[in-house]
Formats: structure tokens, C-alpha cells, sequence
């Protein structure tokens, strides 16, 4: 784009954003995305929830003819953005859901031309008549909400986002916005990848958040955590979070503190979607003080004044922990993040984690496809196999990485012309999940470094995310107690550069200390190892 026309672009971008949201200035970061999307080209947005990540692809959609398709994750999600739009000059917005009783009129409205906003979740996007539906509206513009989902290794993984690649080739691929709070290099690499991506231009923004402090308090036994966690959020004013690991531990800790005098509920993914939505909306007006969750509460939750966020247990890695304690503060007043820990509740995590591949599903799979040759209904391929959804899109997922089996856009499975046999087809797809599991093994592990570290912690979060921070934040507990500054510019082994390992392979430094580095191996995920050992045994060598 000239910089002539690249300066009118941004002006006109500018009026519809004070015109159509009585905005009256756009954020760090929006133009140059926003511009990019005009251009045709397709951007990932990393900002943090209430940084402006929807603005990059609302006031776009308003100066680009044809309608605009939004992928997002939650149905309360969906109701609160097509309200505020609707509130807004900004052409309508409708949704398609399992909530509602006539979808057919929102598509009426998107083909006539009323609404400019049709919000979908990705279980909308698996059914064949949803494509057809959109591929008769030919949408300009995809936005794809919470895109860290896409990526199989990532925290919050939901199978039918990683059919949206093949929705976005469907619908001709229009400029695509994805948009997450939350992703590592490796999984924006991911979300690149599996979205199909082209001509992209990332904007990764304002990951610090320092008005929230950081602490962790540890425990040697259950029962002391649990007493100190209860005293802690029943002494706190103001509204908060507490994040446990079990359904069961959502309603012990909600009778303790229910015990205790505070307006409190438990929410976890096995309660009813009406008890769901109820706690969601007392916990907006301000009608509870506490909210008692497992990690199924939160997604695209934007309460400004949330003053805590206590965790009972480590989360399945520092992803998950960024995200959740991302939820305090957001008014820019002083918030707290705190982890009880103990070593042994890591062992839950590395428990649900270690699940391998389903190595004979994946046989019978490849070997079914082969010996039909045509395409096969999804469906009827549940039906012969006796799986149900999640576990057969899974198993398809990895067979089509490996390039054994494609998907239509209809929906049906067949296999790859020339592609791997079913024998090989499974080695490869069972390797690619082992490396799956590696990663999510050294996100563990890198939730226990950030528990144990004698650090700055927010130095350790910011640079696991990637972003340098090498100096002390002054606002967790191991600043205040002294802890040592990050370490000076170096020309060894800097930030970001890109190193191989003789055994793991290729791999990228994330974050440095005084002794040590943390580099992000493809193959095998995080690995702290001490610079002295690196250069004694001359353990990694610099990719230039």
C-alpha cells in the first residue's frame, strides 16, 4: 500500500470509528492490522481482553462491502457483542446458535443486507449447510474470535476450530482477522498454520500488565492450603476469582465461604447451561463477591473491576495462568494474582495430560477409509467406528496433519490420493501426538519453574510469552524480597535466538538469567538449562 493511500485508508478508518463507536482515538496497534485487512491480507492479533482486539475487524467490516462472519466461542459471548453492536451505527449484527429458535432469519438478514455481523461458533461452521448458507452471502471478512483454540497444543482446545481453515478456502478466503489474549510464538505459529493464514501481517501487544500483583504462597499439606486460601478470599473486599481443579473443590470452597459470610457460587462445565448462565450474569451485575471455577469459567468475560484472582491449584501451564489472572484489573486499579501451591498438585496436571494417541482408532480409521475410497459422511463414520464426535474429529485431525485423509467441504472424510498407508500413516500420527504431549509435559513444567522461581515473576510470564522484560517488575513477592535483576544485554544466547540441540533438535531462547536460559525446542517444548553446562559440553550452537 502507498503511503498516500495508506494515510487516506487510516483517515477513513478514523471517522467510522468516531462516527459508528464515538471513538475517539484508535489504539497502538489497530491501524496498521486494520490497514492490512483493507489491503486484503489476512492479520494475528495477540492483545489482552479490553486492549481493542474487536475494533480491528469492526470498523474494517463497516468500509469493506459484503458481510462480516465472527467465529466465536461462547453463546454469552456472542449475545454481549451483537448487543453492543446493535447499540452502535454499526449495520447490525445477528447470530446463529443452539440458543435460539430461527437461524433462518439471520441468515435472511445477512443476504439482504440488514446486519453486516453474523456471529457463528465453530459447531455451527461443522455442518455442510452452514457453508453453503455463507458461501451464497460471500462474506468480506472473517474474524475469528479466541484463535488460540485452533492449536491442538494450546489451553482451551476446541476439535472443530481446527476445521476452520477449511471453512475460510470454502468461502474463497476473504481477509481473515484472528484474534486471541493469549499465544506463545509457537502456538501464533500454530494458529498460522492451521487457519491457513496468507500475507500475514501480527500485531502482539501489551502483554504486562503491571497494576496486577504476582505472589505465590507455598504449602507442604492440602488441608493448610485450603484454610489459608479461604481466610485470604474471605478477608478481600471487592469482587473475585478463585480457580480450583475439580467440579468437587467448586463446591467445597464455595460452602467455606459461604460459611464465612461472602456471596459466592461455584461454576464448572457439568452444571446445566441455564445454572451456567445464571452465575454468569450475577457475576457481571456484581451480585456475588466470589466466584468459585474451574478453568470452564472466564472465556471472553470482561468484568472491569475484579480486584483478585486466587488459584488453589497450578493450572495445566503458564498460558492458562496468564489468561486467568488477565482477568483482574482490567480497570487499571490495583488487582492481585495469587497461586497456593503445593509440588504435588502439579502430578493432577501431568495426569490429565499424559494421554496418548488412540493408535488402533487410528489404524482402523485409515484402514476403513482406504478400503471404501470414496468420501464418507462423518456421521456414518461414528456410526461404523462407535466414537463420538470429539474423539473421531481428533483422530481425522491427525490423520489429515499427516496427509492421509482430507475433509470435503461437505463435511465427508476420504482419503489422500498417493498418500501414506495405513500402517504408516499411524507411526506418523502417533509421533506427532507424543510431540504433542512433550510440550504440554514442559508447560507443566514451566508452571513449576514459575511457582519456584527466585526471580522476578513477571519477567518469567512476559518472557515465556516472549516478550523481554530483563529487569525487576518491584510488584510480586520475590521483587520485595530482593530478588536479583535480570541479566544485561548479551551477545550469547540472546532473547529469540534461534539455537539447535544435538538430541532435541532446533529451537528458539525464550528467556535468560544470570545462570540459566529457557529455550522452546520444536520437538520437546521448554527446556531451562544452566549456561555452564551449554558451554562446558557445548550443548547448543547458534542458528545464524
Amino acid at each position: 500500500m502507498s503511503e498516500g493511500r495508506s494515510g487516506q485508508v487510516e483517515r477513513r478508518l478514523r471517522e467510522t470509528a468516531r462516527e459508528a463507536f464515538g471513538w475517539d482515538d484508535l489504539r497502538p496497534g489497530q491501524p496498521e492490522a486494520m490497514r492490512h485487512l483493507m489491503d486484503g491480507g489476512d492479520t494475528l492479533v495477540v492483545m489482552p481482553t479490553g486492549a481493542g482486539k474487536s475494533a480491528v475487524y469492526q470498523i474494517p467490516a463497516l468500509l469493506i462491502d459484503g458481510p462480516t462472519v465472527v467465529v466465536s466461542p461462547l453463546i454469552a459471548l456472542q449475545r454481549d457483542q451483537v448487543a453492543g453492536l446493535r447499540e452502535a451505527d454499526a449495520g447490525g449484527a445477528v447470530a446463529v446458535n443452539s440458543a435460539q429458535s430461527d437461524g433462518e432469519a439471520s441468515f435472511e438478514a445477512i443476504r439482504k443486507g440488514t446486519a453486516e455481523f453474523l456471529f457463528l461458533s465453530p459447531e455451527q461452521l461443522a455442518k455442510h449447510e452452514t457453508i453453503e448458507r455463507l458461501r451464497a452471502a460471500r462474506p468480506s471478512l472473517i474474524a475469528i474470535d479466541e484463535a488460540h483454540c485452533v492449536s491442538a497444543w494450546g489451553h482451551d482446545f476446541r476439535p472443530d476450530y481446527l476445521g476452520l481453515g477449511r471453512v475460510i478456502e470454502a468461502l474463497g478466503h476473504p481477509p481473515v482477522a484472528a484474534l486471541t489474549a493469549t499465544a506463545t510464538p509457537s502456538v501464533q505459529e500454530e494458529i498460522v498454520q492451521a487457519l491457513g493464514l496468507r500475507d500475514v501481517h501480527r500485531v502482539v501487544r501489551g502483554f504486562d500488565r503491571p497494576n496486577i500483583d504476582l505472589e505465590v504462597r507455598r504449602f507442604v499439606t492440602a488441608e493448610d492450603l485450603r484454610r489459608a486460601l479461604v481466610e485470604d478470599a474471605a478477608s478481600r473486599e471487592g469482587v473475585g476469582l478463585v480457580y480450583v481443579a475439580t467440579r468437587r473443590a467448586t463446591e467445597e470452597y464455595a460452602a467455606a465461604l459461604r460459611e464465612r459470610g461472602r456471596r459466592v457460587e461455584p461454576y464448572h462445565a457439568g452444571m446445566k447451561a441455564a445454572e451456567r448462565q445464571r452465575v454468569h450474569e450475577l457475576f457481571r451485575d456484581g451480585e456475588v463477591d466470589v466466584v468459585v471455577a474451574t478453568s470452564a469459567f472466564g472465556m471472553g468475560i470482561d468484568k472491569p473491576d475484579v480486584r483478585y484472582v486466587l488459584h488453589a491449584a497450578p493450572p495445566e501451564s503458564p498460558d492458562s495462568y496468564y489468561q486467568e489472572i488477565g482477568r483482574a484489573g482490567r480497570d487499571g486499579g490495583p488487582a492481585s494474582a495469587v497461586l497456593f501451591y503445593r509440588p504435588e498438585d502439579l502430578g493432577l496436571r501431568r495426569f490429565f495430560a499424559g494421554g496418548r494417541a488412540d493408535e488402533e482408532l487410528l489404524l482402523r480409521t485409515a484402514t476403513l477409509l482406504g478400503e471404501h475410497g470414496g468420501a464418507v459422511p462423518a456421521g456414518e463414520l461414528r456410526a461404523v467406528l462407535d466414537v463420538g464426535p470429539t474423539r473421531l474429529t481428533r483422530v481425522v485431525n491427525l490423520l489429515e496433519k499427516v496427509g492421509a485423509v482430507e475433509v470435503t467441504t461437505e463435511g465427508d472424510v476420504r482419503v489422500v490420493p498417493g498418500g501414506p498407508e495405513p500402517e504408516e500413516a499411524t507411526a506418523r500420527a502417533v509421533e506427532i501426538d507424543d510431540t504433542r504431549r512433550r510440550i504440554d509435559e514442559s508447560r507443566i513444567d514451566m508452571m513449576r519453574g514459575y511457582a519456584e522461581t527466585a526471580g522476578c515473576r513477571r519477567r518469567f510470564l512476559l518472557e515465556y510469552f516472549g516478550e523481554p522484560y530483563e529487569r525487576a517488575c518491584g510488584a510480586c513477592d520475590t521483587c520485595r524480597e530482593g530478588a536479583p535483576a535480570g541479566p544485561g544485554p548479551s551477545d550469547s544466547f540472546a532473547m529469540h535466538a534461534k539455537v539447535r540441540h544435538s538430541s532435541w533438535g532446533d529451537g528458539m531462547v525464550m528467556s535468560r538469567e544470570s545462570d540459566r536460559i529457557t529455550v522452546l525446542f520444536d520437538e520437546v517444548g521448554y527446556k531451562t538449562l544452566f549456561l555452564e553446562a551449554v558451554e562446558r559440553e557445548g550443548l547448543l550452537t547458534e542458528i545464524r
